[in-house]
């Protein structure tokens, strides 16, 4: 009996009970939970591609207003670079003008010659002449030098950079060798020039400069050539590449074409007058 009553109290098996009641959950819940997360994962989806595609759209919209302030900004640079080229030409007029007034006044007095001799020496005016071309340039993979180097400083770190100090040895080298005109990538240098460093730019009065650095030397060619590869100062250059790895080469020219000074101002310096005699 016990038997009996027990399969009448318990006739559905407890796994098919429990399948009946999650059967009755969804259904009081009106759809499975699989397709629940299907849905939100697929609104997720549109929901991301309609912020893609606005985004796109807005870029559209925006790329043609940025692309004219582009050209705008470009068309204003090059029309202020025409205007500053013109200027430039323009000095370059009136200082011709004024040398060869300078060189017809003189000549009624009779001091032409010597004043075209300073003038030379000065840089006032243009030279040619034989002489010698140098380039240098940085070593073709510059590496950083190690605390123990005597060229590195605390703004510069590259030892396979032509460094200000190293063209100041070129240029005072060449003098000493005995060049009468130089100039360095086309500015020329006069006796108020000043070659500096601007971060890892090398300045000549004022003008940043990009390597390689050309510079040209009027004076006697081969000698020339000669007496500042064997002073202290071509001997420098030469360390430089054989330690640095800088590049440097140096050839004789015959006939070398240097531009005058943008500008040479005396601010002190004042000409002495003879005093006559009674």
């Amino acid at each position: 009996m016990s038997l009996l009553t027990n399969v009448m109290d318990h006739s559905l098996d407890e796994g098919y009970a429990e399948a009946a009641a999650r059967k009755k959950a969804a259904g009081a819940s009106g759809m499975p939970k699989t397709l629940r997360t299907k849905l939100g994962l697929a609104a997720g989806l549109v929901l991301a591609a309609l912020v893609v595609t606005l985004g796109a759209a807005q870029a559209r919209v925006a790329a043609p207003v940025v692309a004219k302030e582009r050209q705008e900004l470009i068309d204003r640079i090059d029309k202020e670079t025409k205007s500053a080229d013109k200027l430039e030409d323009t000095v370059d007029t009136l200082r011709d003008d004024v040398s060869a007034r300078q060189r017809a006044a003189l000549k009624t007095s009779g001091g032409s010659g010597q004043a075209d001799l300073v003038s030379m020496l000065s840089g006032a005016t243009a030279v040619h002449g034989p002489g010698v071309k140098l380039v240098v340039d940085d070593a073709k993979e510059a590496s950083s030098g190690g605390g123990d180097d005597p060229r590195e400083t605390a703004d510069f770190s590259d030892t396979g950079r032509v460094r200000d100090r190293d063209m100041q040895r070129v240029v005072n080298g060449l003098w000493a060798a005995g060049a009468e005109a130089i100039s360095v990538n086309g500015q020329r240098l006069t006796a108020l020039s000043a070659i500096r460093a601007a971060g890892d730019a090398i300045l000549v009065d004022n003008r940043p400069l990009v390597p390689p650095y050309t510079v040209l030397a009027v004076g006697d060619g081969k000698p020339l050539s000669t007496r500042f590869q064997n002073g202290a100062d071509g001997l420098y250059l030469h360390a430089l590449e054989d330690n640095y790895g800088i590049r440097a080469t140096i050839a004789v020219e015959s006939d070398l074409r240097l531009p005058a000074a943008p500008s040479v101002i005396v601010r002190t310096a004042q000409p002495r007058t003879e005093k006559g005699t009674s």
